[in-house]
């Protein structure tokens, strides 16, 4: 005998994390960002960028410096939430990390040029935080294998964004962006 599909049963998302609209779940994927098939973590990059725009030609820089904290903080939090729900250490669809690299790498963005974002910049940024999320330069490879839970899912891209952020800056002090 069959079994019949239950309509009403959650999807399945990606990680086999059911999607309820848990606040943790659509943070730690940002609002499913991080759900994409192929490449989530690029997505959730992606996904961060229409925020800082709007934060660094509306606001000033502290704005974008204080998000940035506050999502680093969130994430920690929505991050373990994931996890403990599907079991998965650090899974792709986790990209809340993402975006609090990408916010972080764009500061220097923010400070540097007030009320200005230049899209080459933000290109330049988004490169820049995708290499060195993607390659883990010292000490992002250290909190990758060494720290655990929703700290440890954070930490090594909040790394990757500082090494991006000086990348950016060098960019706007040096070749003049």
């Amino acid at each position: 005998m069959t079994a019949m599909k239950d309509e009403n049963k959650p999807s399945e998302a990606r990680g086999g994390c059911p999607v309820r609209g848990l606040p943790g779940h659509l943070l730690a994927t940002w609002f499913g960002a991080g759900l994409a098939p192929k490449a989530p973590g690029t997505w959730g990059t992606l996904a961060a960028l229409p925020f800082a725009w709007v934060m660094h030609d509306q606001y000033e820089w502290p704005v974008l410096a204080i998000a940035t904290v506050a999502v680093t903080l969130i994430g920690i939090w929505a991050a373990r939430d994931y996890m403990a729900e599907t079991g998965e250490h650090d899974s792709g669809a986790i990209v809340i990390d993402e975006v609090a690299g990408m916010w972080l790498t764009l500061l220097p963005a923010a400070f540097l040029m007030p009320m200005q974002p230049d899209p080459v910049v933000y290109g330049i940024g988004f490169v820049l935080f995708r290499f060195f999320d993607i390659i883990k330069v010292w000490p992002a490879s250290w909190a990758d294998q060494s720290v655990s839970g929703g700290l440890g899912v954070m930490l090594d891209d909040i790394f990757a964004g500082l090494y991006a952020a000086v990348g950016v800056a060098g960019y706007l002090l040096f070749m003049g962006g």
